[in-house]
C-alpha cells in the first residue's frame, strides 16, 4: 500500500504539473485523490490546511513581506544600493560586486529572491550599462545575486523550513545512536544563515571579478573618493541601521523573529514619513496590496503542501525512502551530494516554498539517521534551492531581471551559468563543513 500511495501522490502531482495545472492545484489534487483512495474524510484535508497557517511563527511571513515593500517605498533600499556603489570605486568589476553586495544588504530586509532582484536591478543594471557592461551580463549578475535574498536573514524560506521541520522529531533509532539533537528554532536558523550567506556572496563576487577582468569592466569611478563614501553613509545611516535593528533584536533575544517583523514595519513607517519623507498614503496602500498578493500566493501553496507533507509522514514514506537510501550507502558526503543534486533539480522546476514543504519530510529523517544537525540541514536546503531562482525553466530571477534590464531571457541564461557553477561549489562547501553554519549559533548561545 505504501508504494501504491507514493505513486499516487508523486505521480498525480507530476501529471497535474505536466498538463499545466498551478502548483497549488497539483499538490491539493494529488492529496485529495490519495485521501479518497485511503477512504479518509476529505474534510480532514481542509482542517490540516487551516491548522498549518494558524501558528505564531508563520505570522512573520506577511509581516516581513510588508516590511520589505515599505522599506523600498521609503527609500531605504535605494540608499543601501548607493552605499554599495560608492564602496565599489575603481575595482575591476566593481559595479558587479556592488550589485552582489546590494543584494546581500537588501536580502536582510526583503527575505525574497525576486523582490531583491527587482529592487536592486532597477538601480544597478542601468548603472552597469552606462559603464559599458554588456546588458545581458549586468542582468545575469543581478539575477544570480538575487537568490541571496532567501539566505541572508530574515529569510521567508528559513521561516517555512522551521515550520515544516518543527513537526518532525528525530527517529528513535537516530536518538539511540547519536543522542538528543540540538533544538531547532527559526531564530537559530536566522543566525546560522549569516556566514553561509556571505560564502555564497563571495563565490559570486569572485566569479564577477574573473569575468570582468577578462572583459575589461571597470567600477563606478577612477579612484575612491572619501567624500562620496562619507556622503553615501551619512545619507544612508537610517538604511544601514535597519538590518542591525532587525537582526540585532533577534540575536540578542529582545524580540522573536515574528515580533522583529512588526518592529521593521513601524521602523519603515517612521523613517519613510518623518526622516526620508518619501512615504505617502498611496505608497503605503501599494505596499499593502503587494503584501496581500504575495502572501496570498504563498499561503495557498502552504495550504496544499502541508496536506501533501502530512500524508507522506502518516504513511511513513520518508522512513521507507531513508531506509532504502541508507541501504545503499551511509557515507555522509555521498548522501549530501545526492541530496544537493536533487535539490538543484527540484529548484529548476518548483517554487521554493513548495519545494521545502514537500522535500523536508523526506530529507530530514534521512539526515537525522546520519547524525546531521537539523539547523545545518535547513541552511543547505535553502542555499541549494536559492540557485533555482537563476536556473531555467522556472528561474524567477531571470524573468524579473529580463523585465527590469531589457535583455532577453535567452541572453541572460547564456551569461548566468558561471555564477550557477560557482554557487553550486559554495553549497557543497557549506554542506561538507557543518561548522560554517553552526559556529555562529553556538557562539551566541544557541
Amino acid at each position: 500500500m505504501q508504494e501504491y500511495l507514493t505513486i499516487i501522490l508523486f505521480g498525480g502531482f507530476l501529471l497535474l504539473l505536466f498538463i499545466g495545472a498551478p502548483i497549488t492545484v497539483s499538490l491539493a489534487g494529488a492529496s485529495m485523490f490519495a485521501y479518497l483512495v485511503l477512504d479518509k474524510n476529505p474534510i480532514a484535508l481542509v482542517q490540516i490546511a487551516f491548522t498549518s497557517v494558524g501558528n505564531f511563527p508563520l505570522m512573520a511571513l506577511p509581516a516581513f513581506i510588508l516590511a520589505g515593500a515599505l522599506m523600498e517605498a521609503a527609500g531605504i533600499s535605494k540608499r543601501l544600493v548607493d552605499i554599495a556603489e560608492t564602496l565599489a570605486g575603481p575595482v575591476t568589476g566593481g559595479l558587479g560586486a556592488a550589485t552582489v553586495m546590494a543584494c546581500l544588504f537588501f536580502g536582510a530586509i526583503s527575505g525574497s529572491g525576486p523582490a531583491t532582484t527587482a529592487a536592486v536591478g532597477m538601480l544597478m543594471v542601468p548603472a552597469m550599462v552606462k559603464r559599458d557592461y554588456d546588458k545581458s551580463y549586468a542582468s545575469a549578475v543581478t539575477a544570480a545575486s538575487g537568490g541571496l535574498g532567501i539566505i541572508i536573514p530574515p529569510s521567508i524560506p528559513l521561516v517555512i523550513f522551521g515550520i515544516a521541520a518543527l513537526g518532525l522529531s528525530a527517529p528513535p533509532e537516530a536518538v539511540a545512536k547519536y543522542g538528543n539533537f540540538d533544538t531547532l528554532s527559526i531564530t537559530k536558523l536566522f543566525v546560522a544563515g549569516v556566514i553561509p550567506g556571505f560564502i555564497m556572496a563571495s563565490t559570486l563576487v569572485l566569479t564577477n571579478y574573473i569575468i570582468s577582468k577578462r572583459k575589461g569592466y571597470r567600477g563606478l569611478s577612477n579612484q575612491w573618493a572619501l567624500s562620496s563614501v562619507g556622503y553615501a553613509f551619512r545619507r544612508g545611516f537610517w538604511s544601514i541601521l535597519a538590518p542591525f535593528l532587525i537582526l540585532g533584536g533577534i540575536y540578542s533575544g529582545v524580540f522573536t523573529p515574528t515580533e522583529s517583523a512588526v518592529v521593521a514595519i513601524f521602523y519603515s513607517l517612521a523613517v519613510g514619513f518623518f526622516i526620508h519623507r518619501q512615504l505617502s498614503m498611496n505608497r503605503v496602500l501599494d505596499s499593502l496590496l503587494t503584501t496581500t498578493r504575495i502572501s496570498g500566493r504563498v499561503l495557498l501553496i502552504l495550504f496544499a503542501a502541508s496536506v501533501f507533507g502530512r500524508l507522506l509522514i502518516e504513511q511513513r514514506i520518508p522512513v521507507a525512502v531513508a531506509d532504502s537510501l541508507l541501504g545503499l550507502t551511509d557515507n555522509m558526503y555521498l548522501v549530501w551530494s545526492m541530496m544537493i543534486m536533487l535539490l538543484l533539480f527540484v529548484g529548476m522546476f518548483m517554487e521554493t516554498l513548495a519545494a521545502i514543504m514537500i522535500i523536508v519530510p523526506v530529507l530530514l529523517p534521512i539526515m537525522y539517521m546520519l547524525g546531521a544537525d537539523p539547523t545545518h540541514v535547513g541552511i543547505v536546503v535553502v542555499c541549494a534551492l536559492s540557485i533555482g531562482f537563476a536556473t531555467p525553466p522556472l528561474g524567477e530571477n531571470i524573468f524579473v531581471a529580463s523585465g527590469v534590464g531589457g535583455a532577453t531571457v535567452e541572453q541572460i541564461t547564456a551569461k548566468i551559468h558561471p555564477f550557477v557553477i560557482t554557487s553550486v561549489f559554495g553549497v557543497f562547501l557549506i554542506a561538507f563543513f557543518p561548522a560554517l553554519s553552526l559556529w555562529l549559533p553556538r557562539l551566541v548561545g544557541f
